[in-house]
């Protein structure tokens, strides 16, 4: 029995770990997890993929569009899209793949859509370019094509561990994040995020001698990252970011405040480090909800004493109150209690005490969690 010499081994090792044209792996604005690639699979239907837009002016007889040429919406990796135009004779449908016009050669990309929403979505992104600029659909995708295209793919994670090493041999502070080939193997696009300004003129130089292309460099923020290399979050589902957020919404330090979260950073932030998106979620239940409370500012008088407020408990109708004498006993009062007592006191009645109105009692001792408001603050967009 002939046993194979260490070479062959390693040259067989190697070749079985390279991805081959046949089934390839690649990922292209899709949330779940790489796979070997089959023809009909979803990464080309685009269904159950982050970037998946649903059509519903399609078969409405009044929404073909009337402009000429028409337009259409293509995805690439990631967040990455754009609107491109395409003569009418191409008759194009969402889930095709095209190859379209770049600043320097050309780039294969999946239709999202097509039509009269493809227009409204031009104006709902705000998309200024006027027609006659925009860049053009050239064709459907050719076999050749596709397999250039998914060849470049292929060579995306090596190519990124590569960058990295350079880049910390050249001493640069910055993270490299993702890496996007361009369709024609010519270009690539590099991310990366960094807290200043990097001089990355020599790693560019570096990376073009070594893998025989044109380099972008395009700095991302920290909420991008994320959505970029993914995660699980503290609910222990897959990151909102990298699963469907394509919008990223403002989240400041008062949407905590409102919802009486603790103010505490390590469990308002994300694994971005900024305030969890999913703060905003509730945010205008809480915000329609407090419409119906007692202004927290006003002060209760009692005969006993004067009482503040403390804390809300929105969805069971309760504020709590606490004697200014005596601010680590608080004390629940229902909403409608409130206002009876803030009526009282306006017409000069003082009630006996604001044991009276109370539903429930705590005592509390007075605790430092280690908050300090300039730590939410940086946390916030």
């Amino acid at each position: 029995m002939n046993s194979m010499s260490e070479e062959q081994q390693y040259t067989r090792k190697t070749t079985e770990s390279k991805p081959s044209l046949k089934d390839p792996v690649f990922n292209r604005g899709c949330c779940k997890m790489r796979g070997e690639y089959v023809s009909g699979s979803p990464v080309l239907n685009h269904s159950g993929c982050k970037m998946h837009e649903f059509n519903w002016l399609k078969d409405y007889e009044g929404s073909t569009s009337e402009s000429k040429p028409l337009i259409a919406e293509v995805r690439f990796k990631n967040d990455h899209k754009d609107f491109f135009t395409y003569p009418e004779e191409l008759n194009l449908q969402e889930g095709e793949l095209v190859a379209v016009e770049a600043a320097i050669g050309h780039d294969i990309g999946i239709v999202t859509l097509v039509g009269e929403l493809a227009v409204r979505q031009m104006k709902r992104k705000r998309f200024r370019t006027p027609l006659e600029e925009m860049k053009k659909v050239y064709r459907r995708a050719r076999a050749n094509d596709v397999e250039k295209w998914l060849s470049a793919i292929a060579l995306e994670d090596n190519t990124l561990y590569r960058t990295r090493t350079i880049a910390e041999n050249l001493g640069l502070e910055m993270k490299l994040n993702d890496i996007e080939y361009q369709g024609d193997k010519t270009k690539a696009i590099f991310y990366y995020t960094a807290d200043g300004r990097v001089d990355f003129r020599e790693l560019i130089k570096k990376l073009a001698e070594e893998f025989h292309i044109r380099v972008e460099m395009r700095q991302i923020g920290v909420r991008q990252e994320s959505a970029k290399l993914g995660g699980i979050g503290s609910c222990g589902r897959e990151l909102c970011c990298a699963s469907w957020i394509s919008d990223f919404q403002s989240v400041t330090t008062n949407v905590a405040r409102v919802q009486q979260l603790s103010p505490n950073p390590q469990k308002l932030a994300g694994q971005c480090g900024k305030l969890k998106c999913c703060l905003n979620y509730e945010y205008d239940a809480y915000v329609e909800a407090l419409k119906a409370f007692s202004d927290p500012n006003i002060v209760l008088k009692f005969k006993n004493g004067d009482a503040i407020h403390q804390k809300n408990d929105v969805f069971k109708g309760i504020m709590w109150y606490s004697y200014t004498t005596d601010k680590s006993n608080i004390m629940a009062i229902p909403v409608d209690k409130v206002k009876e007592i803030i009526a009282k006191n306006k017409k000069g009645e003082l009630p006996e005490k604001l044991e009276d109105y109370a539903v429930t009692m705590e005592q509390h001792t007075n605790t430092n969690e280690g908050y300090n408001e300039g730590d939410l603050k940086t946390m916030s967009d």
